[in-house]
């Protein structure tokens, strides 16, 4: 495989989408008390000035962000997670078909062997997680659920199979995403990436043993559904992660987003909860440890 280490080598790069400013924020005041994002896209290329692997890591460490686990959503993005966490020892892979690439894969007639390659990459010492995996009635219309379903259950499969996490892409999809899970049975430690859903849903989940993972967007006005949930989630189950490079942290909103501005959001989290940040920051650390072990 080849070096992820230079933005030539990103699988793809995120378009414009008539966002006015692409430069990186500054970074923020660095954390007392190390955390890790737990969820990033660092091969899609973004941004005026795009920033490569090592860059990305660098800023992230400055400011107190000791590990990145690197998502995936294809069979390229997957490899190239494997290479990145090989490659360096302060990021972690989740690889995965992504619950929307799932129909084009089964109209192709390569869904199984997309999920097979899932297979032999969850193998690697460095994959911890299968992610992202789930249901998607957002961007997927009746036509190609099926697919999704069938996707998601054999990466639910591969999580208990190799004894790892899983990482859960839900949009619009809470009850079935729910359901599946009590049906066939949750991995040991389930994570819903970019928690969507409301109070109601993240006292079901969190019941249910699982974590609740909170972006930059629950800074965001029209988010009151994710301070909500993020309220009655107990500490021991609360994760933070970029996404990145999308949904970054108000004030930067519409700007690239990156793993250096975790504290952003993470000092959000703890002001919603009234906690102290330190407190926060270790409590995050120790949940994100036990989930995909030790960087």
């Amino acid at each position: 495989m080849s070096s992820p280490e230079t933005p030539e080598t990103y699988v793809r790069e995120r378009v414009k989408d008539g966002r006015k400013d692409l430069r990186y924020p500054d970074a923020p005041e660095p954390l007392a008390v190390p955390v890790y994002d737990n969820h990033a896209h660092l091969e899609i290329t973004d941004g005026d000035e795009p920033l490569d692997l090592a860059a990305h890591l660098e800023r992230a460490l400055a400011v107190g962000i000791a590990g990145v686990v690197q998502a995936s959503g294809d069979i390229e993005s997957s490899r190239w997670a494997v290479e990145a966490a090989e490659a360096h020892p302060r990021v972690l892979a989740a690889v995965a078909i992504h619950p929307n690439d799932a129909p084009t894969y089964a109209r192709a007639g390569r869904l199984d062997e997309a999920i097979a390659v899932m297979d032999e990459l969850a193998a690697r010492p460095r994959v911890r997680a299968i992610g992202e995996t789930g249901l998607d009635y957002f961007r997927t219309d009746e036509a190609g659920r099926p697919a999704q379903h069938t996707s998601f259950e054999a990466h639910i499969a591969l999580a208990k199979k190799h004894g790892i996490a899983m990482q859960i892409h839900d949009r619009d999809a809470h009850r079935d995403v729910l359901d599946t899970l009590a049906r066939v049975g949750a991995p040991e430690r389930t994570v819903f990436h970019c928690f969507s859903g409301d109070a109601d849903m993240a006292r079901e989940a969190a019941d249910n043993g699982y974590h609740l993972s909170f972006a930059g967007n629950i800074t965001f006005k029209n988010a009151q559904n994710l301070r909500d949930a993020l309220a009655v989630t107990p500490v021991e189950r609360i994760l933070v992660e970029t996404d990145a490079p999308f949904l970054t942290p108000v004030p930067h909103r519409g700007r690239p987003n990156a793993p250096y501005l975790v504290p952003v959001t993470v000092r959000f989290m703890a002001a919603e909860l009234g906690m102290d940040v330190d407190e926060l920051c270790a409590r995050i650390a120790a949940n994100t440890t036990e989930v995909y072990g030790a960087f």
